[in-house]
């Protein structure tokens, strides 16, 4: 296409993607009043930490429901919440979209990856953001219960749902490390024997980025991210152990050096099996695989 058809093709995918963005908003603005059959409303899921608190550390009369100090800040609420939660489920649609607009400068291999990593990063967002929704009483608990009997809670709407999705947000986005690591790890940008080597360090910056993301210095929210994304981490360097030993065994059968120039025992099974896989092919005239994805 031209220059021109490619910003023409570029308008069309942003509004399509901004009606879905609108359409969402809509159902969300909705649903946080109203229940969808067995689903309950987002209110009812958003304040449900909020009525796990101590009774002794609410203030009463309030019947477990936020203070409007504002006379619009119910109707604000209301619209960040039914935003976000209308570009979450439509976001199939808006990251097809996206998807459309840049599929044909793809290669296929790279078309392949890219549909595993949209997947993959959705399910990792999803679980981290339900992580945070059963760490966030706890958080709660915590929080109110500094000052001892000095001091009553009586959240603003604004305050509480604020703190509530910047959780989720916040949780769901490190749930991204492993993918973030495992991308880079495939471009060779960080190589194995620099995360082993920089292990401890990335996670001691774990727990710090922990302690700093977390609203409210809430200590068990900090904790359970700090613990959550080190073990996702290590998931991550050792998919790059895997993928680099076999990138490494590749290179050697191509010869590009010896084994003991990659860390690699002479008498390694799976070198051996390579070699054996290489020569028979070889000697049946069909060129070997060389696919190390």
């Amino acid at each position: 296409m031209t220059l021109r058809e490619h910003l023409y093709e570029l308008r069309h995918r942003l509004a399509m993607a901004l009606v879905a963005l609108v359409v969402g908003c809509v159902l969300g603005f909705l649903w946080f009043q109203w229940r969808v059959g067995p689903i309950p409303s987002l209110s009812e899921l958003l304040m449900a930490p909020y009525r796990q608190l101590d009774p002794s550390k609410v203030l009463t009369g309030t019947d477990g429901k936020l203070l409007q100090t504002q006379p619009f800040e119910a109707f604000l609420v209301q619209f960040k919440v039914g935003f976000s939660a209308g570009a979450v489920l439509t976001c199939p649609f808006w990251l097809y979209q996206i998807w459309g607009f840049i599929t044909p400068g793809l290669y296929d291999n790279e078309r392949r990856f890219t549909r595993i990593f949209v997947m993959l990063a959705s399910v990792l967002f999803a679980a981290g953001a339900v992580l945070a929704y059963y760490v966030v009483p706890k958080g709660l608990q915590v929080l109110v219960s500094f000052g001892g009997d000095a001091f009553i809670t009586a959240l603003t709407a604004n305050d509480y749902i604020s703190f509530v999705l910047i959780m989720l947000l916040i949780f769901g986005v490190s749930f991204e490390l492993p993918l973030l690591i495992t991308m880079l790890n495939r471009i060779g940008v960080l190589p194995y024997r620099n995360l082993r080597k920089w292990r401890r360090g990335i996670i001691f910056a774990l727990f710090v980025f922990a302690a700093i993301a977390t609203p409210g210095t809430d200590p068990i929210g900090m904790m359970v991210l700090a613990v959550a994304m080190s073990l996702l981490f290590e998931v991550a360097v050792q998919i790059a152990r895997v993928h680099d030993r076999k990138s490494d065994r590749q290179s050697v059968i191509d010869g590009w050096g010896d084994p003991e120039d990659y860390d690699l025992s002479p008498d390694d099974k799976k070198l051996k099996k390579m070699r054996e896989e290489k020569a028979a092919a070889e000697a049946a005239g069909t060129p070997p695989t060389d696919d190390i994805t």
